[in-house]
């Protein structure tokens, strides 16, 4: 009887969790806060703990897999994914639609429907009695991969369908990263020394084939649907109304779709959106147009590759024409040199540029680019600037070769670069050289590191150009006088940094490895060898056969770590950092009995001055008991722990209706 009231349970929270779901990603209108929902996650992940005979395939914990795959799969696609028709002309629109006609009736009405056409990696979802059994990319229309564990951990894919959907229907759509995501990765990679994603849509496929779901589970990837391959129990010829059909069963459709009787009204419906397009926070190259009626679209049937009843309008790629008015070479954290353009600022995208990045000298050389040359811009995937051919008919003679320097303009140390590689570095550490000391301290700062609220970039540079600070443990040496001296600094600004820098000494381990900015460790290699080591005293005694023991990290991580806590500059400052009072907390991440501490799943952010404790010892005791802190108040805040005179926090909690509590009420959380 007992187990009949678990699964019972179990059965009601999954089927609220799939509600929740449907309305915070298909309504955009969420009923219940973020902590709530999470709530319920938790009480069903701790049922299925409890019984994990109960656990099924779709249920919401699901999402994400267990060990890697060794190899995918591959898919024999039922409906073949054939690609579509391309132009760039308004006036083969039209023809298009005149070839359309052709094909029917003489006279017949044909009804369009145009979707914005999202720049991403088509995949195909296939669902057997409302559940997802499969997911699989496009490969070469034929058949693909079978990249189900990795599709489950978009969250805008439903496991399971609501609203009595069909025994069959396998849906195809667009998986694809937002423009704000992809700011967000790059700027991890650039600070592990890797080579930035070039736009959404490369980051996007490269998370896909990922072996790793858990890997590709911290991309935020999402998810838009925009048709149908196989399906059974469908009744509608409209695929308009089909539309709203998979909207009803809980499958994000493409934003903005609209229906139009005329190919008057797709053109002027396209030539809308050419400058909205830049208003989104995805990526779209274009508009999608296809006969609305499933009947005519039979009729009209397909060419070898493509059909007949559906054509894409690309617009051209935005570009524009200005000078480089000098070439400069920025020094990053590892000592990397990358020449920069800095050009006559050009209006490009919706924004205005003033500079592009050169990458390095052979793409300077390749290129032939020279200062004073006049350049064709455009944006990479519409976000990263880059200079895509010089306009050479244009010289006039002024125009000055650029030399690659052979010295760091930081630190004037030699510069070497390593042979088969195409980057140059200073040969100088970052405590040498005051570029890459900036940005050490730039990243270190950084929220997915230490999480320093108010060190910015030109405060680090005052601190490093005034020589105030030579290394990260001089941070900790700063005074609320000595910063209030600085340009744009008061009193009250300086002591709230001291307070924040305060608070960081007692930071979980896995931030303050990832705030080292050791080569090849980022947010999730920090997390592994954290879990492992627990301590940094452990960490840093670890031979090199430890490490290269440790799972998900290879010989080439391994190598890296072990170096860089075998160089004696780093073992001095680690020492240094250590006499100030940083004791980076131990990570408890014992998965079995993490569910069982009192505070797992729980996010806190800490202001004010609280009666019993410090920061940073609030801090260690809420990590302790299997919280999460933060700097900063968002939705997923859980509790906002406010002690006196606490400021603009309390503000943005109150507005965003996160609950808050005093210092005694954290302890009865703690005590359950």
């Amino acid at each position: 009887m007992e187990h009949t009231n678990v699964f019972q349970e179990i059965e009601a929270l999954r089927a609220e969790i799939n509600k929740h779901n449907y309305l915070y990603y298909i309504d955009a209108a969420p009923i219940i806060s973020d902590r709530d929902f999470d709530k319920l996650m938790k009480r069903l992940e701790e049922l299925e703990a409890e019984h994990p005979d109960l656990i099924t395939p779709d249920s919401p914990t699901q999402r994400v897999g267990g060990q890697p795959l060794t190899a995918f799969k591959t898919v024999k696609h039922t409906v073949p994914m054939l690609s579509i028709d391309n132009t760039y002309q308004y006036d083969e629109v039209r023809e298009w639609d005149a070839r359309v006609r052709r094909g029917l009736t003489p006279g017949e009405p044909v009804r369009y429907v145009v979707e914005l056409k999202v720049d991403g990696v088509a995949v195909s979802l296939r669902y057997e009695h409302g559940k997802l059994v499969q997911g699989a990319t496009r490969g070469d229309g034929e058949q693909g991969d079978d990249i189900t564990e990795n599709l489950k951990t978009v969250r805008e894919i439903p496991l399971v369908l609501t609203n009595s959907p069909p025994p069959l229907v396998e849906v195809r759509g667009e998986v694809f990263m937002t423009n704000s995501e992809l700011v967000r990765l790059n700027e991890i990679r650039r600070a592990n020394d890797e080579i930035p994603f070039a736009n959404p849509r490369n980051s996007t496929a490269g998370s896909l084939k990922l072996l790793d779901s858990r890997l590709c589970a911290q991309r935020r990837l999402k998810f838009v649907s925009h048709g149908l391959g196989e399906y059974d129990g469908v009744t509608t010829d409209s695929y308009f109304e089909m539309v709203q059909f998979l909207k009803k069963w809980g499958i994000p459709v493409t934003p903005h779709c609209a229906a139009y009787d005329s190919i008057e009204k797709v053109v002027q419906h396209a030539q809308d959106w050419e400058n909205r397009r830049n208003t989104l926070d995805f990526q779209t190259d274009g508009l999608v147009i296809k006969v609305d009626d499933l009947r005519q679209r039979a009729r009209l049937g397909a060419r070898s590759k493509s059909p007949r009843w559906v054509i894409a309008y690309k617009y051209e790629a935005e570009q524009a024409v200005t000078k480089i008015v000098n070439i400069t070479v920025q020094v990053g954290k590892t000592g990397k040199l990358t020449p920069v353009a800095d050009l006559t600022p050009v209006l490009l995208a919706g924004t205005t540029v003033k500079r592009a990045s050169l990458h390095n000298a052979d793409e300077i050389a390749r290129k032939d680019v020279r200062i004073g040359d006049t350049v064709v811009i455009q944006k990479a995937g519409e976000i990263i600037p880059q200079v895509v051919r010089v306009e050479t008919q244009a010289r006039d003679g002024t125009e000055t070769l650029f030399v690659f320097p052979t010295v760091c303009p930081s630190c004037g140390a030699p510069v070497e670069r390593t042979p088969g590689e195409v980057d140059s570095h200073c040969t100088r550490s970052a405590l040498y050289c005051p570029d890459q000391l900036k940005e050490w301290i730039r990243w270190y700062a950084h929220r997915d590191a230490m999480d320093v609220d108010g060190l910015g970039e030109k405060l680090i540079g005052q601190l490093v150009d005034q020589k105030l600070v030579k290394s990260l443990a001089d941070l900790y040496r700063l005074d609320t006088p000595t910063l209030a001296n600085l340009e744009r600094m008061g009193k009250k600004s300086a002591q709230n940094l001291v307070d924040a820098l305060e608070a960081t000494k007692s930071r979980s381990l896995d931030r303050f490895l990832t705030g080292l900015t050791i080569r090849h460790v980022g947010t999730r290699m920090a997390e592994v060898l954290a879990e492992r080591f627990a301590t940094l005293e452990a960490l840093r005694a670890a031979t090199l056969a430890e490490l290269e023991s440790v799972p998900e990290v290879g010989p080439v991580v391994a190598a890296s770590v072990y170096e860089f806590f075998q160089e004696p500059d780093h073992q001095r400052l680690l020492d240094e950092l250590a006499s100030v009072g940083v004791q980076p907390a131990p990570v408890v991440r014992a998965h079995a009995a993490k569910g069982s501490l009192p505070l797992a799943g729980k996010t806190f952010v800490i202001t004010g001055t609280l009666p019993k404790r410090g920061r940073s010892e609030a801090e260690a005791l809420i990590k302790q008991h299997g919280g999460k802190v933060t700097g900063s108040v968002s939705k997923m805040t859980t509790y906002l722990v406010a002690g006196e005179e606490a400021g603009s926090k309390l503000d943005k909690a109150k507005q965003l209706g996160i609950p808050v509590i005093e210092e005694a009420e954290l302890e009865r959380l703690i005590e359950g």
